[in-house]
């Protein structure tokens, strides 16, 4: 298992970015404290190496990163309908980035910020912490959060994801990573043939904003229905692509499976465990003509996320699992991902 740490860049106010790399088995995951995000992931197949993940060739990209190209997401992944929720009798006012409503919690989110971040070896793994403070009306959420995320690789071949966070007042939390996966190789066309299977048998409904309806419909007989392995496009429909959440099978709180994914001209698999209630499952679908890696140009299905997180717009639906966190009782997470050839 190795660790190395590089200079990955300086912003305008002199601040030096880190880049780490970390390698355990079979894997090589690189990751930055800008935005905590994500850069690269090789794994090896009968063909040969290849990164996996959508990512930038530098810094310059994630200061430019409009699709949240594999960043930390808080301190709401997702959408809130209205940029507005109302908690204990008080509304609260959010950025309106996303027409009326509010993604990814705003315009100076987790996504923009350097964190506060440090490289270890635990156990059979090698990990990088993540750590920040978001202070009480951070775009425009009540309370302040003690943020702190975990990510690793394992001698088995598996990320491991840890989301944590300690707060002072009730506030909404949700916290995800907006990684692109392509296991072909990032660059290498679309996914629309990798196979998947989603643990979950009914999805959120979502009008033509991507607002739940608060309605959770059941995936049987629909183009929703992965229950068993299928093509990403074998019933796609009129759908365009995927932008939904999944509620994911199993009780919430316990890691369970969540996600298979098999790309079959490289053998690549993976599979997705967690802890939350739902995986957003999104494939690319907004992207348009991004400049990526070595000249890569990202169009509509380059990439899937597969986020895992609390269902969109939870804090203005009282039928969905709770997202307020409360003093005293911290909020943790976790996320496996677990790959294969």
């Amino acid at each position: 298992m190795k660790i190395k740490e590089d200079k990955f860049g300086i912003l305008s106010n002199g601040k030096k970015v880190k880049l780490y790399t970390l390698s355990a088995g079979d894997l090589k995951l690189s990751l930055t404290n800008y935005g905590a995000a994500w850069t690269s992931l090789i794994i090896p197949s009968r063909k040969g190496e290849d990164d996996v993940l959508l990512g930038y060739s530098g810094l310059e990209g994630y200061l430019n990163n409009q699709p949240y190209i594999g960043v930390t997401v808080g301190r709401f992944a997702n959408r809130i309908k209205g940029a507005s929720f109302t908690l204990n009798g008080k509304t609260y006012k959010l950025d309106a980035n996303d027409g009326s409503n509010n993604l990814h919690s705003g315009w100076r989110s987790f996504d923009k910020m350097i964190w506060k971040s440090e490289a270890y070896e635990e156990d059979e793994g090698v990990y990088v912490r993540f750590e920040l403070v978001s202070p009480d009306g951070d775009c425009g959420f009540p309370g302040e959060v003690k943020a702190a995320v975990y990510y690793g690789l394992t001698k088995s071949n598996e990320i491991i994801a840890d989301y944590q966070a300690k707060v002072d007042a009730p506030t909404p939390v949700n916290f995800t990573n907006h990684a692109y996966f392509n296991l072909a190789g990032e660059g290498k066309g679309s996914v629309l043939s990798h196979e998947v299977v989603l643990n979950s048998s009914s999805y959120v409904e979502v009008d033509s904003k991507g607002i739940p309806t608060g309605k959770l419909v059941q995936v049987k007989g629909t183009p929703f229905d992965f229950t068993k392995r299928r093509a990403i496009d074998a019933n796609l429909g009129k759908l365009g692509g995927y932008d939904h959440c999944f509620s994911v099978d199993g009780e919430q709180g316990k890691l369970r499976p969540c996600a298979e994914v098999y790309e079959k001209t490289s053998g690549r698999h993976m599979k997705v465990f967690t802890t939350q209630p739902g995986v957003q499952f999104y494939t690319g679908n907004h992207l348009i003509n991004t400049a990526g890696k070595h000249g890569a140009c990202y169009v509509k299905h380059s990439g899937f996320c597969l986020e895992t997180q609390h269902f969109p717009d939870t804090p203005n639906q009282s039928g969905f699992p709770s997202c307020i966190v409360k003093p005293g009782k911290d909020y943790e997470e976790r996320a496996v991902f677990s790959f294969g050839w």
